[in-house]
């Protein structure tokens, strides 16, 4: 029997869903965690439409032990900015050269957007060294920084994107600490308290790492995103907003804003995103790549260093969290367990 081409292709959509909508196996998560464990993973947890189907821990301090998530940290500082566009104070396509006013004669700088910022192709020096304690003002060394690339050709993985951005909001909030100001929009709804921040001698928090959370502190964020905003009944991030967090961009179509994608399953090369970060800039490739073939194409993940990692699938309505010290570990293999593929 012949099928008109569009029917075939949305039977195909609906046979994908219903096979990604399938339920969580606890047994699968164990041999996930097991392999996680002999791979120095200590936390595993595991939830699906709002349960927690698997939890495991292995690290002595079980459940209450937060722990470095690096550069995870990210992710709620992107959230945070995205609050900053409900709120008013700025728009993502503003130039930042209309705040950052030192930038207004650069011919690079002057045309760098926020959304460049957050999605780390504004062409400025990445400048891992910001990650100094010894910086009194890192802020000021990084709006100092030089360009590299013009604004939105590469993508350059760094702390001074977001340090740019950090002090963007300073002067956007006109007095008040950016502190307070993911204090109150991000954390305290999601119940995050007493967190640290990397600050510098002159209080400057340093948005590329610095949090501690536990594995189920650290759910409540994936909880966030898989309600489109929602946590607990308060939208604190409009849903319109939040879906730009996953876009990616020309230069790497796998990170959104401050998130990282699996966009390019199932037809891309995997690789091992911490490696590729770990090389220069310059020889990075970010094109035809994803976390995951095995897993939906609408995962999104926070990632930090030690392979800290938050999968938050929607199609699934699941998340999953996995921390652990840096060894030799699969994201995809790990994931091909969870997920019994």
């Amino acid at each position: 029997m012949f099928y008109p081409i569009h029917l075939l292709f949305a039977f195909i959509l609906a046979t994908s869903t219903i096979a990604f909508a399938a339920d969580i196996q606890p047994g699968n998560c164990a041999r996930a965690a097991a392999y996680s464990a002999n791979n120095r993973g200590f936390s595993t947890l595991v939830m699906q439409n709002g349960k927690t189907i698997f939890e495991h821990y292995s690290n002595g301090g079980g459940a209450e032990m937060r722990c470095k998530i690096f550069s995870g940290t990210k992710s709620f500082w992107g959230l945070a900015a995205l609050c900053a566009a409900r709120d008013g104070l700025i728009r993502l396509d503003d130039h930042v050269a209309d705040t950052i006013t030192e930038w207004k004669t650069d011919p690079r700088k002057s045309q760098i957007t926020i959304r460049e910022l957050l999605n780390q192709t504004d062409g400025i020096e990445p400048a891992p060294h910001l990650h100094s304690d010894s910086i009194r003002d890192r802020d000021a060394v990084a709006i100092q920084l030089p360009t590299v690339a013009p604004p939105g050709a590469v993508f350059a993985y760094g702390p001074s994107h977001l340090q740019i951005f950090n002090e963007l909001l300073r002067r956007k909030l006109n007095g008040k600490s950016t502190i307070s100001y993911i204090n109150e929009n991000i954390l305290s709804p999601l119940g995050l308290t007493s967190l640290e921040f990397k600050k510098d001698g002159r209080g400057n928090p340093l948005p590329a790492s610095g949090f501690e959370l536990t594995a189920r502190e650290w759910s409540r964020f994936g909880e966030l995103l898989l309600g489109h905003g929602n946590y607990n009944g308060r939208q604190i991030v409009p849903a319109s907003l939040l879906a730009q967090a996953f876009v990616g961009s020309s230069a790497n179509p796998s990170y959104g804003l401050t998130l990282w994608l699996n966009r390019q399953a199932p037809n891309a090369r995997e690789i091992d995103y911490e490696k590729e970060l770990d090389l220069k800039w310059q020889r990075a490739r970010w094109g035809g790549i994803c976390v995951c073939r095995a897993a939906p194409a609408d995962m999104v993940v926070a990632l930090g260093s030690n392979y800290q990692r938050l999968f938050v699938i929607p199609s699934m309505h699941a998340l999953i969290v996995r921390q652990g010290m840096s060894a030799k570990f699969s994201d995809a293999y790990f994931l091909r367990l969870v997920l019994g593929r």
